[in-house]
């Protein structure tokens, strides 16, 4: 029975990257958390797990196709994320759930107020 609310999410997921660039952080684990009761750190590691290798490959050609995708920047945040991702899963790791969450929590904030005044 998770499988079908782990389709579902990711067919959110899947639709919301396409349309607005965003994916794990924002959809998939706050997804994870409600719908399957994750702890942040499961949510997390499953989000990135799913994302692992389909990150978004049928929507990138889409994009590229139409001339609005730029491979070196691209590229270059590739080798961020790369690099990063596993010194942020470390730092995740050690503060324990309740911080992961409550920072998630911020961010969304800040987001969304970025978002409101642009």
């Amino acid at each position: 029975m998770n499988w079908m609310i782990g389709l579902g999410i990711g067919t959110i997921a899947g639709t919301l990257a396409g349309l607005f660039g965003i994916g794990g952080g924002i959809v998939i684990v706050p997804m994870l958390a409600a719908f399957l009761k994750f702890a942040p750190s499961r949510a997390v590691g499953t989000s990135l797990a799913a994302m692992l290798l389909p990150v978004g490959i049928l929507a990138v050609i889409r994009y590229a196709k139409s001339g609005d995708v730029d491979f070196k920047v691209a590229s270059a945040i590739g080798v961020g994320i790369f690099v990063m991702a596993y010194v942020g899963a470390h730092i995740g790791l050690s503060i324990g759930n309740t911080w992961v969450s409550r920072g998630f929590g911020v961010l969304l904030v800040l987001v969304g107020i970025k978002f409101l005044i642009a």
